[in-house]
């Protein structure tokens, strides 16, 4: 583990999410729409793991995690983008604090990105470890990108107003697109697990679970469709609430 080139890194990382953040602001008063925060959430990362790549002069690893980065932020920033020009602006960026909605996601995004660059400054070979990794990202990709292609299909119906999803992958889990999300930073995570210094970044996949199982993601959906779905009470007895199990007998 080259240390002086992480903290190197980690000083670079975090004048790209100022600037990232900084155009983002620009861009979303010239829309009038803060949600486009959403969009970049996950393009901050393919930034600072093409940073990572930059000042580690990137060997093999860093380039793999730099395009599995890229893959998955590439497409939940189109997800979101297409999900969010759909509807009218989203509630949690009325009536609120921006400067702090930024601030929280650019803490977050380092702090989350933390085994990306550690990573990218390794200079073990690529082994057992990192195909373990691939297959642990892999497995969260498909869960998250077919969970979102399902849901979107489901909402797409008219027919479908007032309804559950409870079919696909949501016969298993209530939040099969958290779940798979989690899964791709516990992926990325091994990717670091080399070296003693990238173990310590487990806080990263941590972070990331907890904000997806009991922070804004999964609590905040659930008092939403508790609220307007008058199905998914029973919905919630049946269906795990993330790692997906078989449904329960009602």
């Amino acid at each position: 583990m080259n240390v002086d080139g992480l903290l190197l890194n980690l000083t670079a990382s975090v004048a790209a999410v100022v600037v990232v953040l900084g155009v983002t602001f620009v861009v979303t008063v010239v829309r009038r729409r803060h949600d486009t925060i959403d969009t970049v959430w996950g393009l901050g990362f393919v930034v600072i793991a093409a940073v990572s790549v930059v000042v580690s002069a990137g060997d093999a690893r860093a380039w793999l995690v730099l395009t599995l980065t890229a893959v998955w932020g590439g497409r939940l920033a189109i997800h979101l983008h297409d999900r969010n020009t759909q509807r009218g602006e989203d509630p949690r960026y009325t009536g609120t604090r921006l400067w702090a909605v930024y601030l929280a996601q650019g803490a977050i995004m380092l702090l989350v990105s933390l085994p990306l660059q550690a990573a990218a400054h390794l200079r073990a070979d690529i082994g057992v470890l990192d195909a373990l990794a691939v297959l642990v990202w892999l497995t969260g990709f498909v869960f998250e990108s077919v969970a979102d292609a399902q849901l979107v299909r489901f909402t797409g119906d008219p027919a479908n107003t007032g309804r559950v999803l409870d079919t696909g992958l949501w016969r298993y889990s209530r939040h099969p697109n958290y779940f798979g999300d989690a899964c791709v930073w516990w992926g990325l995570f091994l990717f670091a697990a080399h070296h003693w210094i990238g173990l310590l970044t487990v806080v990263s996949p941590l972070v990331m679970t907890a904000v997806l199982a009991r922070g804004t993601g999964k609590p905040m959906t659930e008092r939403r469709m508790m609220s307007s779905r008058p199905g998914y009470a029973g919905y919630v007895r049946t269906t795990s609430g993330f790692v997906p199990t078989p449904p329960k007998r009602h």
